[in-house]
């Protein structure tokens, strides 16, 4: 693990196409029990180099039910976004995630977690690559429909405070599934 994880921080791949440099963040280890894939790192967390190390990763952790001692200890939980880099900024927010790094480096890091018991898949972008065509046509759907993908993936809207709108229309969500997954977090770590 230690070695392929030096590999993805001395990646280049994309190095023509982002504006801000590479800067690959992850965090994983071969005992990693949830594994949380998420998007790219935004500007701040590019910046620290710390993953989810922004009012979104604050979000996570309260759905979640843990604090940063629990999900920053790679044994525990394992941070491994679409795109490793930071992929810069479009008119109405970040980039999209470059598409190269998934295909290149996911399979490798999920061979050498053996003992993970869940994968979260949070946003459009990591449920369509890991769900395929059993994703539904919308992420509320998906993320409604959360039970059919379980016991080995939990589908996630992104949890930036831009999606606060998105819960207060989507009440289910508080109500339902964020219980269910403090549920399956505890029932993991106990």
């Amino acid at each position: 693990m230690d070695k392929l994880l030096r590999q993805i921080r001395n990646c280049k791949e994309c190095v023509h196409y982002l504006k801000d440099g590479v800067n690959p963040i992850l965090a994983a280890s071969s005992n990693s029990k949830i594994i949380i894939i998420g998007q790219a790192p935004g500007r701040k967390v590019h910046n620290t180099g710390i993953p989810w190390n922004d009012k979104s990763g604050d979000n996570l952790r309260n759905w979640l039910g843990i604090d940063k001692s629990i999900f920053y200890n790679a044994d525990i939980i394992a941070l491994m976004p679409m795109g490793f880099c930071y992929p810069g900024t479009g008119k109405t927010g970040d980039l999209p995630p470059r598409p190269e790094c998934a295909p290149l480096w996911h399979d490798k890091l999920l061979t050498l977690m053996s003992a993970a018991k869940l994968v979260l898949l949070i946003g459009q972008y990591a449920q369509n690559y890991y769900l395929g065509d059993k994703a539904k046509s919308t992420l509320t759907e998906t993320v409604h429909h959360y039970k059919t993908y379980l016991p080995n993936y939990f589908p996630l809207p992104h949890p930036s405070p831009r999606n606060n709108i998105w819960q207060a229309k989507n009440e289910w969500f508080g109500q339902k599934v964020l219980p269910e997954l403090k549920k399956q977090v505890q029932t993991i770590l106990s």
